[in-house]
């Protein structure tokens, strides 16, 4: 981080006269070795050769901060102004960079791991790169955000492809939490206190037992510590399908 603040002060001091320049994210980003502000952004002019403080390693991808880059070419005195709101950007190997002895046709890019992840840890964006494999397992994402954020249900190893099979949503709701439960239809709104019987992550259904009347029910886990039960619950889970709110 702090060169990445350092090469946004120098950036600065150096491109005074690219200031309000308009750019576009290129539609595939692609680099081989250091990322620049040319790899990321058409018609970067003469701050093309910037370098970002990432490398894309030869048949792999980075992730990048999309806020950070935004400051980043805004110091070079580039406007990009992120209208499709992206968090990430996916920066990929070029055909330069592509895996030796794969061949076109041969081989498929999946998303893989970079490091060895044990039970319960949060998937993070730099534990994730793309590769090529002799095709993709079953539930591979197409998105890298699909599994940032979420939970490693099992030890995962360092080059496997990902799975959404592999992660679960982050538990928002501990088994003996005390939450507060919510019916609502219409213009009336209840709400109780309840033991949760069990955990749950969001939009997972889970067992609480009213504190007090003792009488165990279904809720729906909607954020830490809250739930829902009655139309508002059947809302949201119709709403949710085919996929859950967990899957996100």
């Amino acid at each position: 981080m702090l060169r990445v603040l350092i090469a946004t002060i120098v950036i600065a001091l150096a491109s005074p006269a690219l200031a309000g320049q308009r750019v576009t994210l290129r539609a595939e980003v692609l680099a081989d070795g250091p990322v620049t502000l040319g790899d990321l952004f058409e018609n970067a002019g003469q701050a093309s050769g910037i370098r970002i403080d990432a490398v894309v390693r030869p048949g792999g991808s980075v992730s990048l901060d999309a806020a950070a880059v935004q400051r980043i070419a805004r110091s070079a005195g580039l406007e990009w102004d992120n209208a499709q709101g992206f968090r990430r950007i996916i920066v990929r190997a070029g055909a330069g960079g592509a895996s030796p002895g794969l061949r076109g046709g041969e081989s498929v890019e999946v998303l893989t791991y970079v490091r060895n992840l044990n039970t319960g840890d949060v998937v993070e964006a730099d534990d994730l790169a793309w590769g090529e494999a002799v095709g993709a397992p079953a539930g591979a994402p197409k998105d890298a955000e699909d599994i940032i954020g979420k939970v490693a249900k099992r030890p995962l190893r360092a080059g496997a492809a990902v799975s959404g099979r592999d992660v679960t949503a982050a538990q928002v709701i501990k088994r003996d939490d005390v939450v507060q439960v919510t019916f609502r239809d219409g213009g009336v709104s209840l709400t109780l206190q309840a033991k949760a019987m069990e955990a749950a992550a969001v939009g997972e259904t889970f067992k609480v037992q009213n504190v007090a009347s003792k009488k165990i029910i279904e809720a729906l886990a909607t954020g830490p510590g809250r739930a829902v039960i009655g139309p508002e619950a059947d809302r949201i889970r119709a709403a949710a399908a085919p996929s859950t709110l967990a899957s996100r």
